[in-house]
């Protein structure tokens, strides 16, 4: 096998809705560890292995020789989109992709919140929604273009104290520390389609959350009323970037939870400076107040069966939370918002386009369809990396 090419570097992968990011480098392992593409690779790394020393043996004793490979930032198991993957020693290369922008493309449905932020959680509280129209929405909008600060969702991977924030809230716990909000830019934002209600299908998820858990919930949710603007020299700040995870010939990858990732990375939090409060929105807490048994104080469903729901593209940048920007949207127009769905549609030069990314069905179709593609994009990927080491 001496002599034939070994492929490594970075790909993208378009990773479908209700798979974690995980099981995809999982199953991308599994299905390299058997191809033809990658035997020269694990046929390299098994003569090293036996060039180590006695004691570097012995440790890697309960060690499969598997494909190196890991991903570039966590994508959530709702969404669907891009997810850039590496190789070998392509793996080296993921960290740069935590720090890069990302676009994305997301749903955002009015009237209710849950503790995840999204659809797939406990609905905690609901408001009013009937007041809500699209020139309401727009308005809402600016103030979440450019730099301003942004608070984590409690339902993420940030560690406190060493402890991933969704265990706090799994377990019902308030988190022991205030979380502090953190600078993030949005370098564009737009409203790309209006959903009246009973136009559409997005609804509020059925299970409620009750008992201590939802008291919990209720008192993080309270503490989230306001969106800050950063200053130019508050933007500069930087942020603390997770590492990429990546599997190091080990099998299997660790399992990852339903919660953990963001939509975008998930980032450990950093100490933010403090910034400006603006009020999301004054006129809408107001609205809000003003009706005698609202549906947030009741927690009755409106009886409208249905509210607005309206489509975002946006791009950003790294620690950026999809999540945590429906929930203030939400709050934004006097109401409540949680995130209905969600695409990766960017990473870096990633883009989600038919030539650009590896569909994820190709694995089940066998090396003979995926095989050429990842060929091909590990071979662009090492053109590219050739072109800026001569600096052309």
């Amino acid at each position: 096998m001496s002599g034939e090419k070994i492929y490594e570097g970075v790909f993208a992968v378009h990773k479908p809705q209700g798979v974690s990011s995980a099981d995809v480098v999982r199953h991308l392992q599994r299905n390299f560890n058997r191809s033809k593409l990658f035997e020269p690779w694990l046929e390299t790394e098994r003569a090293r292995r036996e060039r180590e020393s006695q004691f570097q043996r012995r440790r890697r004793r309960q060690q499969a020789l598997d494909v190196k490979i890991g991903h570039g930032g966590t994508l959530d198991p709702m969404a669907t989109g891009v997810l850039v993957a590496g190789v070998g020693k392509g793996t080296k290369f993921l960290n740069s992709f935590l720090g890069c922008t990302k676009s994305y493309e997301t749903v955002v449905l009015f009237g209710a919140e849950t503790d995840t932020y999204d659809r797939l959680g406990k609905i905690v509280r609901r408001g009013p929604y009937e007041h809500i129209t699209r020139e309401a929405v727009e308005k809402a909008l600016e103030q979440f273009r450019g730099k301003i600060m942004q608070r984590p969702p409690i339902f993420s991977a940030l560690k406190v104290n060493g402890k991933p924030m969704y265990k706090y809230a799994r377990e019902g716990k308030e988190i022991p520390i205030e979380i502090q909000d953190r600078p993030v830019e949005v370098t564009d934002m737009r409203m790309v389609e209006w959903y009246e209600p009973g136009t559409h299908e997005y609804q509020w998820p059925e299970v409620e959350a009750e008992g201590e858990e939802k008291e919990v919930a209720e008192k993080l949710l309270a503490r989230d009323a306001t969106v800050s603007v950063v200053s130019e020299a508050e933007g500069a700040a930087s942020n603390e970037q997770p590492e990429a995870s990546s599997t190091k010939r080990k099998s299997p990858p660790p399992a990852e939870s339903a919660e953990e990732g963001a939509a975008d990375d998930a980032a450990t939090p950093a100490e933010a400076p403090t910034s400006k409060k603006q009020k999301v929105s004054a006129e809408g807490d107001e609205a809000a107040a003003e009706q005698p048994a609202s549906p947030s104080q009741t927690n009755e469903k409106p009886a409208q069966p249905q509210p607005a729901a309206v489509k975002i593209v946006m791009t950003v940048t790294s620690g950026f939370y999809v999540r945590t920007f429906a929930h203030d949207l939400g709050k934004a127009v006097g109401s409540c918002g949680l995130m209905s769905s969600l695409i990766r549609t960017r990473q870096a030069d990633f883009e989600l386009e038919p030539e650009k990314v590896l569909e994820y069905q190709d694995l089940e179709a066998g090396e003979e369809v995926w095989g050429p593609k990842v060929k091909g994009f590990l071979d662009q990927w090492e053109k590219k990396r050739a072109a800026e080491e001569s600096g052309n």
